[in-house]
């Protein structure tokens, strides 16, 4: 995708996530499209690391997103750095498929309180300065980054499935809460992408079988997901692409 004709100087963006994958993509493309961008991540290294390679636009705030003091904490210093903020990126996700009945609920609740409640306590952080903003009349976006699993139905998948379905249900209905105030509220949902999401799966069984199915689906680079959200955020701040699934070609 190409959004030459869109770019984004002068916004002032937020990307959770932002260690590594399509957090780290999408931080490096919002800040060639000319954004500030500041960068949230559990693993305060590699935010450094990922700083630096950006250059002055970029500023890294190592938080968890599951806690709400500490998004609130790092969207103070973001927005003490960088200003009012207008794009938010809300990507940070954790995928641990087990059987139901074996899982351990502590992985349950690692997904519910990143996917979910992460997800939440980002949008809120940021909910004013996006209004404000739009209000001013120039582009608001918060985006979601789910999944093309809160579509699908498989085994040991249902309460990571069941988080990315949420995120689309939530993304609807802040459409119709927070669009008629001018914030675009989108939903971008990948399939198979090469990131670090598989590599925190603990049970065996469904680590082989991701692995076997990567093997005949080439997974998409998360390049290829930073364009999408970059395209879909640089576009005139009348239209919002609202939902956006983005696969690999083969996938289906």
């Amino acid at each position: 995708m190409n959004t030459n004709d869109h770019t984004l100087t002068g916004r002032v963006a937020v990307v959770t996530g932002a260690t590594s994958g399509i957090g780290a993509a999408t931080a490096r493309r919002l800040a060639a499209e000319g954004a500030a961008v500041g960068l949230i991540g559990r693993r305060e290294e590699r935010l450094k690391e990922l700083a630096i390679a950006i250059g002055e636009a970029a500023v890294p705030v190592a938080a968890d997103v599951s806690d709400q003091e500490s998004v609130y904490a790092a969207a103070s210093v973001i927005r003490a750095q960088l200003g009012r903020v207008d794009l938010v990126v809300a990507n940070a996700g954790v995928m641990l498929p087990a059987p139901f009945e074996s899982a351990d609920t502590v992985e349950w609740d690692r997904m519910v309180g990143t996917n979910v409640s992460g997800l939440l306590y980002t949008g809120r952080a940021f909910a004013n300065d996006l209004i404000a903003a739009a209000e001013e009349g120039g582009p608001a976006d918060l985006v979601h980054v789910g999944s093309i699993g809160g579509h699908l139905i498989l085994p040991s998948y249902a309460v990571y499935f069941a988080t990315k379905a949420a995120v689309a249900h939530l993304t609807r209905n802040l459409r119709a809460e927070l669009g008629p105030r001018g914030v675009r509220v989108k939903n971008v949902e990948p399939g198979l992408v090469s990131t670090e999401l598989a590599d925190h799966i603990t049970d065996a069984d469904a680590k082989e079988s991701l692995a076997r199915w990567r093997e005949e689906v080439a997974p998409l680079p998360a390049t290829d997901i930073a364009d999408a959200i970059a395209y879909a955020v640089a576009a005139p701040p009348r239209m919002n692409v609202a939902e956006l699934i983005v696969l690999p070609t083969r996938q289906g």
